[in-house]
């Protein structure tokens, strides 16, 4: 709390004027719905925070998918005699 009140060079008084202009101008009922909604923002930022620095971390430690990897090579079809062209075919033999 010092390290703020050092930022702003604000003493207890004027903290104290600050709460009462705040309640003035919102009432005492409104207060704590205030608190609760400044509560719940500062909750969900730190949870978004959270998300944003683990998907950084993920990608991160990822391995790189766009190295390329090449395809092993298709074994070729074995060749069979009929395939051989020119060759006629001898029914009595």
């Amino acid at each position: 709390m010092n390290v703020i009140l050092g930022v702003w060079d604000l003493g207890m008084g004027q903290i104290i004027l600050i709460l009462l202009v705040v309640l003035l101008m919102f009432g005492a009922k409104k207060l704590p719905d205030l608190a609760k909604g400044l509560g719940q923002g500062i909750k969900e930022f730190k949870k978004a925070t959270r998300d944003i620095q683990d998907e950084v971390t993920k990608a991160a430690n990822a391995p790189d998918e766009t190295t390329y990897k090449p395809e092993p090579p298709k074994p070729e079809p074995p060749k069979t005699a009929s395939t051989e062209p020119n060759k006629p075919e001898d029914p009595k033999s």
